[in-house]
Formats: C-alpha cells, structure tokens, sequence
C-alpha cells in the first residue's frame, strides 16, 4: 500500500468546482466564534459540494487568515454570503422552498440516522455558536431539529467535528 501523491488525487480547480453541480445542502453558522472552526466548515463543505455557507452573526467571513488556516483556500471554491442575523438567513431560505434544520438538542428532535430526507428536497442546516449552540430564536423558526447521537458524559461535539458528521450523513443520503 502506498499513500498517493497530491498529484494523483485528480482534485478539480476553483473554476471546475464552481461550474460542478453541487448537494442540495446549504450551511448557515449561527455566531460562530472560532475562525479555525468556520476554515473547518468551508473546507469540509468543499469536499462534500456543498450549494453555499451563510455566515452569521459575529461569524467572520474571508478574506481572514485564521479562516484561511484551516479552509486551504476552500474559502475561495465554496459560495458564501453574510447575513448580520442568522434569523433572517433561515427566513430567506425558506422562502426559496429549503427546509431549515437546526442541528441541535431540542425536544422532539430528529435523530441524524433517522433523518430521512426527501427526494430532491433543498435542505441548509444551522450550526450554532461553540458555547451556546443554535439561538433559540432560530430553534423556533427551522422546520425542525436534527440530532447527534451521544453516548458519553459530554454530549457535545466541537462545531467543526458536528459539521463533518452532519455533512458526510447528508451527503451519504442526498446522492441520486
């Protein structure tokens, strides 16, 4: 077994990734405070094609050094759009026909191996603040809540470990 060379891991330019059809997933971050952790998010959001990231919030939005730390320049590949409250992203989603899932612990939530999309439904996820989580105010206004199962005495992963199990789950699911 031999590990491959970056040369030979046929990876497609920007201009390619732009012009490649993207999931049917949208990201929105609800005031995130790590720049590590958005760079995180951006670069896990290029590998799976994700449609866009809304930035919200106290969220930073590139160009920034410490996004582009971990992004590697995914910053540059994935769409993304700042919007001052996290609110009005999940309206505005909604209203171009996304159901918005909050991935949280709320009651009545969705266990994530349960979550069973529909066929070509356009679906964004919030991930919220590292501290706090997803604002209520947003809870209260997503078409519901999907959750991680935990099993130890934490019961919280790090935003960037979230968005990797969320994103690859969806993925996985939203494949024609």
């Amino acid at each position: 077994m031999r590990k491959l060379r970056n040369s030979e891991l046929n990876r497609i330019s920007v201009d390619e990734y732009k012009q490649t059809d993207k999931t049917l997933l949208t990201v929105v971050l609800d005031n995130i405070r790590s720049c590590n952790n958005i760079g995180s998010v951006f670069r896990t959001s290029d590998a799976l094609l994700i449609e866009k990231i809304y930035l919200c919030g106290i969220t930073a939005t590139p160009p920034n050094k410490d996004i582009h730390k971990t992004a590697l320049d995914a910053e540059k590949s994935v769409s993304w759009e700042y919007q001052e409250n996290t609110e009005d992203a999940v309206a505005k989603l909604q209203k171009e026909g996304y159901k918005v899932y909050a991935i949280e612990q709320v009651e009545n939530s969705i266990l994530l191996p349960d979550f069973k999309p529909a066929k070509n439904e356009k679906i964004a996820i919030v991930f919220g603040n590292e501290v706090k989580g997803v604002k209520q105010s947003v809870v209260n206004i997503c078409d519901g809540s999907i959750e991680i199962p935990q099993f130890g005495t934490k019961h919280s992963f790090n935003i960037s470990v979230s968005a990797g199990i969320v994103l690859w789950d969806l993925f996985q699911k939203l494949q024609p």
